[in-house]
């Protein structure tokens, strides 16, 4: 299936912007695991939409419905499925555009795969609301990941040209948490106070812009992986590009390490508290596809929001010609703060599946 990922771990995510219900299906949980649903509410709550004037309005309530796999708090053994309601629709909004696809979305090729029946309303399965059921998949797979001690998170590392500071070397869990407490998620909150002031001025503008997520996992054993198409960056890259805006992945010093010199971009060995570890991390704790030991470092690029409210040029499908086009609705002027928890929840989810492939299905 296109909308499912993961090896012993499956995660597959159904729903359409504006249809009745969007939701997440997880088979392959360890049984036994007791899921703080308080906890998970609460980093649901960090990319849901409507809480600031710096994302769209919609307003959701984003609670999860457990239908199965969960009793009592515990996870059964038996695939986990969740489902939220949607509630804040204004379907309407949507209704030139089954002519007119927009600039930047998938309206048009959506139109040409399914011969123009796809709900595209709202975006239709394409849309980031179907980032809600990923974050309840991996907001449950950070909790059991916590317990082997294990964690992963993310801040905004920038906003078009505002850059935020970098994760350290090691970043704790307890700075990872400081971070998600944080009304805007970053590390500097005056790059943060920058950061908000250029997407409001984009907002002002009738525009969007975009930015980048860096993300981090520490505590993972070394040896994690298989090399060429099985390594740990290939099984991340293939789920996080599955985010909707996600245009760009890299780990560690990615790109930048092709400006720099071997005698740079090494990282020196060396003994530590009787483990092998390394002096720097330009690697992003991965080396041949297979974890070092080293905590990961991910970074992924997220386009600006396409919708946006100038006029732009598209074409008429029914008429063959060329057209404009005005988006109504309400729409982020940047979507990549809201997207700060979705990385950590596919980074999580994938992370768990690989510790359940190293340890034959169970812990």
């Amino acid at each position: 299936m296109s909308s499912e990922f993961g090896s012993l771990l499956k995660i597959s995510v159904f729903g359409q912007s504006h249809g009745r219900a969007i939701g997440v299906v997880v088979d392959g949980l360890p049984a036994g695991e007791a899921i703080d649903l308080e906890e998970l509410n609460a980093f649901l709550a960090r990319r849901k939409p409507g809480k600031s004037h710096l994302s769209t309005a919609r307003r959701e309530a984003d609670a999860p419905v457990f239908l199965s796999g969960l009793e009592n708090g515990v996870t059964c053994g038996a695939p986990l499925c969740a489902v939220i309601e949607n509630g804040d629709q204004h379907s309407s909004d949507y209704d030139a555009l089954q002519d007119k696809p927009r600039p930047g979305h998938a309206d048009y090729t959506a139109f040409v795969k399914w011969g123009g029946q796809a709900d595209m309303r709202g975006g239709g399965h394409f849309s980031g609301r179907l980032t809600a059921p990923l974050c309840i998949a991996g907001g449950i797979a950070k909790q059991i990941l916590s317990r082997r001690g294990v964690y992963v998170g993310a801040h905004l590392q920038s906003v078009g040209t505002v850059a935020d500071a970098l994760f350290p070397l090691r970043p704790t869990k307890e700075l990872f948490d400081a971070v998600a407490a944080k009304p805007f998620p970053v590390l500097d909150d005056q790059a943060g106070e920058r950061m908000q002031a250029l997407i409001l001025e984009a907002w002002k503008n009738l525009d969007s812009v975009g930015g980048v997520v860096e993300c981090a996992a520490t505590g993972l054993p070394a040896g994690l992986g298989e090399p060429m198409f099985g390594g740990v960056e290939n099984r991340l890259a293939a789920a996080l590009f599955g985010i909707p805006a996600v245009k760009g992945v890299e780990f560690g010093d990615g790109f930048a390490a092709a400006r720099s010199r071997g005698s740079e971009n090494n990282d020196p060995f060396v003994m530590e508290d009787g483990r092998v570890q390394t002096q720097t991390n330009h690697a992003g704790g991965i080396l041949g596809g297979i974890t070092s030991g080293m905590p990961i470092v991910l970074r992924t690029a997220m386009k600006p929001t396409p919708s946006i409210a100038q006029p732009q040029r598209t074409v008429s499908l029914s008429a063959g010609e060329n057209a404009e086009l005005v988006i109504h609705g309400r729409h982020d002027p940047c979507i990549a703060h809201r997207a700060v928890p979705v990385v950590e929840a596919v980074t999580a989810a994938v992370l768990l599946d690989l510790l359940l492939e190293g340890h034959h299905g169970t812990f």
